[in-house]
C-alpha cells in the first residue's frame, strides 16, 4: 500500500492512455494525486463524492469517474446476516486492514455503532501481511470470539482462502463481502457483484479509449447484490441455516 504513490507517479512517467483502478479508494487517490490529465477509471467500495474523487456522480469533473461497487455501504447488513446466522453471538472480532487507512476507517465508522445496536462485543484486530492474519487467528485460542467479520479490503479479498482455512480450522463463522470467499470455502458473503463490477469498468475503459472523456460518464452505481452461503461450511460448524436466509440466497453452495 505505500507503494501507491510511486506506482502511481510511474504510470504517469509512461504517458499512458488511461489508468484503471480496480484496487480501492487508497488507490484511487494516489492515481489521482499522480495526474490531472490523464483519464483515471476507479472502482471503489464506498461513495467516491464523501473520499474526494469526484464532484459528485452525475458529473464526475476532473479526469476520473469509475464504478461504486455497493460493499462499504452494506456493512451494517452483512453484520445482521451474520448475526441471523449464528443467532447466538455476543462477541464478534472485526478484521482490518490498518494498511488501506480509508476502508478501515469506514468499516470502523460503521460496524461499531451497528454492533452497539445489536448488543454485540465487537473486538478489532489489526493485520496487513499474511503473518498478521495467522496472527490474528491465533488470538482466538483465548478470545474464543463467536463470528468473525472481515473488513472490505482487496488484501483480504486475495487471502480469501488463508481466510477460509483459518476460520474453519478454529470453528469461527466468517462473513467477507465478496463470493469468491464462499467459492472456497468460506460461510458467507453478501455485496455487490465482483464480476459485474470488473466489466463495468472494461466497458468505461472501452469508452474512454474510442474518445469519450471522464466528465462526461456518470460514475456507476452497481446495483448487483449478491448473497453466497456455504450449506457445506455451516454443517461444518455446527450451524442451521434459517429458512429465512435460504429464501433470500442468491446462491447456496453445498
Amino acid at each position: 500500500m505505500d507503494r501507491l504513490p510511486s506506482l502511481a507517479n510511474e504510470l504517469v512517467r509512461r504517458r499512458v492512455s488511461i489508468i484503471a483502478v480496480p484496487g480501492g479508494p487508497d488507490a484511487a487517490l494516489a492515481a489521482k494525486a499522480a495526474t490531472t490529465t490523464i483519464p483515471i477509471v476507479f472502482l471503489v467500495g464506498e461513495d467516491p463524492v464523501k473520499l474526494g474523487l469526484v464532484a459528485s456522480l452525475a458529473r464526475p469533473g476532473g479526469n476520473l469517474t469509475g464504478i461504486n461497487f455497493f460493499s462499504g455501504e452494506l456493512t451494517a447488513k452483512r453484520l445482521d446476516l451474520l448475526r441471523t446466522l449464528v443467532p447466538g453471538a455476543a462477541h464478534v472480532a472485526v478484521l482490518v486492514n490498518p494498511a488501506s487507512e480509508k476502508m478501515t476507517e469506514t468499516t470502523l465508522r460503521d460496524v461499531e455503532p451497528a454492533g452497539r445496536a445489536m448488543r454485540l462485543q465487537i473486538r478489532v484486530l489489526n493485520a496487513s501481511t499474511s503473518r498478521e492474519i495467522g496472527a490474528a487467528f491465533a488470538t482466538f485460542e483465548r478470545e474464543r470470539p463467536d463470528a468473525l467479520f472481515v473488513g472490505l479490503d482487496p488484501f483480504f479479498a486475495s487471502r480469501r482462502v488463508q481466510l477460509a482455512q483459518l476460520a474453519t480450522y478454529y470453528r469461527v463463522p466468517a462473513t467477507l463481502a465478496t463470493r469468491d470467499f464462499v467459492e472456497v470455502g468460506g460461510l458467507l458473503s453478501y455485496g455487490g457483484s465482483i464480476v459485474d463490477a470488473y466489466r463495468q469498468v472494461g466497458v468505461y475503459n472501452g469508452r474512454i479509449l474510442k474518445g469519450a472523456k471522464p466528465e462526461e460518464l456518470p460514475v456507476v452505481q452497481s446495483s448487483k447484490l449478491e448473497l453466497a452461503i456455504n450449506v457445506e461450511t455451516a454443517r461444518m460448524l455446527g450451524l442451521t441455516v434459517p429458512p429465512s436466509l435460504l429464501a433470500i440466497a442468491d446462491e447456496l453452495i453445498e
